[in-house]
C-alpha cells in the first residue's frame, strides 16, 4: 500500500504526506492496538535513520509497558521518572536527546541507540502513553521531526 518511493518530496512535502496517510490508516477503526500497530509500522516505513519505533502504555501499576512496535526486542516495563520514556510520561512532554549516553538514567534497550525522541500520548490531560522513537545516529531529530511528530501523534490521539 505504501511504498518508499512515495517519499521523495522535500521533507515538509514528506510529513505531510504521511499524515495523510495516518489519516487512512485510522479512518473508521477505533482498536486501540491495530492502529497503534499500524502507526508504528507506518513511521518505520516513513522515518529514515531509525532502529525502532513503538509505543509503550500507561499500565494499572503505574508502569509504562511495551505495546505495539517495530525493532529489536525492547525493555518491557519502564517506571514512569525513569530513562527517556519515563522522564516524558512524568513530565507529559516530549523529550529529545541528541546524545543518550548524556541523558541521565538513560535505559539502553539496544546498544546501537543513539539518539532519541519520545512524545507523550494524553487523551483528555492524562497520559495513556509514550511514542518512542531511536535513532543510530546521534543528533537524529531535531525540531522540526518534534513538531512533526507531534502533530502525527495528535491524528493517532483522535482514535484511540
Amino acid at each position: 500500500m505504501f511504498n518508499v518511493e512515495m517519499y521523495k518530496g522535500s521533507r515538509e512535502e514528506n510529513y505531510e504526506l504521511v499524515k495523510k496517510q495516518l489519516q487512512a490508516l485510522l479512518h473508521d477503526e477505533s482498536n486501540q492496538i491495530a492502529n497503534l500497530s499500524n502507526t508504528s509500522a507506518l513511521l518505520n516505513q516513513f522515518l529514515d535513520r531509525i532502529n525502532w519505533v513503538g509505543f509503550y502504555l500507561m499500565d494499572t501499576n503505574g508502569e509504562l509497558v511495551l505495546g505495539p512496535f517495530q525493532g529489536l526486542p525492547a525493555c518491557v516495563r519502564i517506571p514512569v521518572g525513569k530513562g527517556v520514556c519515563g522522564t516524558s510520561a512524568l513530565k507529559k512532554e516530549t523529550v529529545r536527546v541528541d546524545d543518550v549516553y548524556q541523558f541521565p538514567g538513560h535505559i539502553a534497550c539496544d546498544a546501537a541507540s543513539q539518539s532519541e525522541i519520545v512524545i507523550p500520548l494524553l487523551k483528555d490531560g492524562e497520559l495513556i502513553g509514550v511514542l518512542d522513537i531511536d535513532s543510530p545516529e546521534k543528533n537524529r531529530f531535531d525540531a522540526f521531526d518534534q513538531e512533526q511528530l507531534e502533530e502525527l501523534a495528535a491524528i493517532l490521539m483522535k482514535h484511540l
